[in-house]
């Protein structure tokens, strides 16, 4: 059981913590975590990812050529169309996860709190 969290890197002198600090820093901007949000349901393309986060799409590509190259999310073409989605279901975990603690930030409790002591009740 050692040796998986060694390979894995969860100890805290574990070999991708550098790494998962890059992936953070990756996801330190505003319209990157809603560029994740928009691509939860599935592969959108880029005008429409543009509509979704209000910008312009040349501003969305430079954002997913950025994901992309940390493998955060994948391309593919269709003609004159380029469709993105996310690689794997770990950033869009993240991203959730981050969501929900900072609604721990505002002060009493959480929305997401709220749903588990009713669905307890």
């Amino acid at each position: 059981m050692d040796a998986d969290k060694q390979i894995c890197g969860r100890e805290p002198d574990g070999q991708f913590v550098e790494l998962a600090v890059e992936v953070f820093a990756m996801l330190a901007d505003a319209t990157r975590v809603r560029l994740i949000l928009a691509l939860r349901d599935g592969e959108q393309s880029v005008n429409h990812l543009a509509e979704i986060v209000d910008k312009s799409p040349a501003a969305v590509s430079q954002h997913l050529a950025k994901l992309r190259l940390a493998r955060i999310v994948s391309a593919r073409q269709d003609g004159q169309r380029v469709f993105y989605r996310l690689e794997n279901e770990h950033a869009s975990k993240l991203v959730t996860d981050a969501i929900l603690q900072a609604e721990h930030s505002l002060g009493g409790t959480p929305r997401h709190h709220h749903s588990q002591n009713e669905a307890t009740a």
